[in-house]
């Protein structure tokens, strides 16, 4: 009977969502997730309006107490976005924090702080994803913390993947001269061209008040010590010309082009246009264009105490890329000795994650962060809207606020992925269920990791709640109780990133006190 009663309400939900949808090319499931399951997660067609930037979606409208919490009326009982890896919003919140300061709220990404983390999720043997969904009980009545975690393969030692062209285009205005900046900068440059393989070529522009084209693209095979020259002659000028050094960079990574490699501009920058073309609009649009014709995509590494947070983020989702935040030794070895050789390769592209709940056991919902990232419903399996592009050994979690209706049991959520083929550009996808009965243990009873994801995401609410638009996560423990269980999970983990989320953790409860 219970079965009879999920299928109903998958089918209701299929119904709902069938028209303009595209048949499914492929379907798998696998994770370690509560009571997971294949399913094809259905399709959505218009009869909405899509919730606007910024809005939380998924309440009915029989919800009278459900408070002020911004919601979409029914059937909106679809959640869509487009995958991304950044974690710049993170590293650059612990950089002002450790510094004295709270950071600026809109400069707080929830899922960069949940994503700055290792998950123990399950990985597929090829390309693609694993998909984990599980949950647990806040501290608020009815109300849950849902975690979906997408993973791909671990890339392996000397595995084989397509060569790399990189261009990199390094800020040497006068801004750069602050220790921990371009200094850091060219250390972790020399190290990862050692680690860079013979076949693979770079490239190097450098711009302060204008930009020059220091190295064109070369093949590192017998070439590596005229790269290292250059690197090591990078010294600090005069302004940010940021426009012409974007402008440089891809008109050399283009005369550079490989084909059949991965051809991408690495830009690394404070982002604190001040000369040149500073409108952010031109500086995006060719970015854009470039992308859209070549196929050059865009890592941004930020630098600094002053620093151009957001201009940065929007260079690279306009670049289909990612963003990391440097502030430190460890900090440049994670990015440019381990994510940016990861980064090369690609497994899935424009991917994208739906998440279909359940409306007879769900009340309400709301994603956590990814605001620059949402996906109208409808556009979920039209493989022409962007979607973020991901490598080997990555992992994504997307977060979840989920109101359960009292006293009704049985199918919770299916959550999907869909991505395509590097090479053959052939949709695929991915799907894991949960149920309500896995929802019955305390979020801080969970999992190691599942605790670490919801520390997180309390710390980015807290860090955030300055701005009118946001609205609170449900059960939020005060910052020292959170800075209390930081401090144990980091014992508990013995992960060195998580003693510093507790670090960070305490420092915003003295600067908030």
């Amino acid at each position: 009977m219970e079965q009879y009663r999920i299928r109903r309400v998958r089918a209701a939900l299929l119904a709902l969502t069938a028209a303009g949808g595209l048949l499914l090319t492929g379907c798998s499931a696998s994770g370690d997730g509560a009571n997971q399951s294949s399913y094809d997660g259905g399709n959505k067609g218009g009869g909405y309006a899509p919730t606007p930037e910024g809005e939380q979606q998924g309440s009915s409208p029989d919800s009278p107490d459900s408070d002020s919490r911004d919601v979409a009326p029914e059937p909106d009982y679809l959640s869509t976005f487009a995958l991304d890896v950044d974690t710049a919003s993170y590293g650059y919140a612990r950089r002002t924090l450790a510094e004295g300061q709270l950071p600026d709220p809109a400069t707080i990404r929830p899922e960069e702080f949940v994503n700055s983390f290792r998950q123990d999720y399950d990985r597929p043997d090829g390309n693609g994803f694993t998909v984990t969904v599980d949950g647990a009980r806040t501290d608020e009545d009815d109300w849950s913390l849902v975690r979906v975690g997408l993973a791909t393969r671990t890339a392996e030692d000397g595995e084989e993947r397509p060569p790399a062209a990189l261009t990199f285009v390094i800020d040497i205005s006068g801004s750069m001269a602050e220790p921990g900046r371009l200094d850091l900068a060219k250390d972790s440059l020399g190290t990862m061209t050692d680690q860079l393989r013979d076949d693979d070529s770079v490239a190097i522009v450098t711009f302060s008040d204008e930009a020059e084209r220091v190295l064109p693209m070369t093949r590192l095979d017998g070439h590596r010590d005229e790269v290292h020259d250059a690197i090591d002659g990078l010294e600090p000028q005069d302004s940010t010309n940021l426009g012409a050094g974007v402008e440089t960079g891809y008109e050399t990574a283009e005369d550079g082009l490989r084909k059949g490699a991965t051809n991408r501009v690495v830009l690394i920058s404070d982002a604190l246009a001040n000369t040149g073309d500073t409108d952010s609009e031109t500086i995006l649009e060719r970015i854009a264009g470039e992308r859209r014709e070549h196929g050059i995509t865009l890592f941004g590494v930020g630098v600094g105490s002053d620093y151009g947070d957001q201009l940065m983020e929007q260079l690279a989702d306009k670049g289909d890329g990612h963003t990391a935040y440097v502030s430190d030794e460890d900090d440049a070895r994670k990015v440019f000795v381990e994510q940016l050789p990861q980064n090369i390769d690609l497994t899935a592209r424009d991917a994208k994650a739906q998440v279909a709940f359940d409306p007879e056991t769900v009340k309400e919902f709301r994603l956590v962060g990814y605001d620059n990232r949402r996906v109208d419903d409808e556009d979920f399996r039209d493989d022409r809207v962007d979607g973020g592009e991901v490598g080997p050994g990555h992992t994504v979690t997307a977060l979840y606020a989920v109101r359960t209706r009292p006293g009704h049991d049985g199918h919770l959520a299916t959550a999907t992925v869909r991505w395509l083929d590097p090479g053959t550009r052939a949709p695929h996808e991915a799907s894991g269920d949960l149920e309500t009965s896995a929802l019955k243990t305390s979020a801080w009873t969970a999992s190691p990791r599942f605790q670490v994801t919801a520390v997180a995401a309390y710390l980015a609410d807290a860090l955030r709640k300055g701005d009118d638009d946001r609205t609170t996560l449900p059960g939020a423990p005060s910052l020292g109780e959170l800075a209390d269980r930081a401090d144990k999970l980091a014992d508990t983990t013995e992960d060195k990133a998580v003693r510093q989320l507790a670090e960070a953790i305490d420092q915003a409860n003295r600067y908030e006190d």
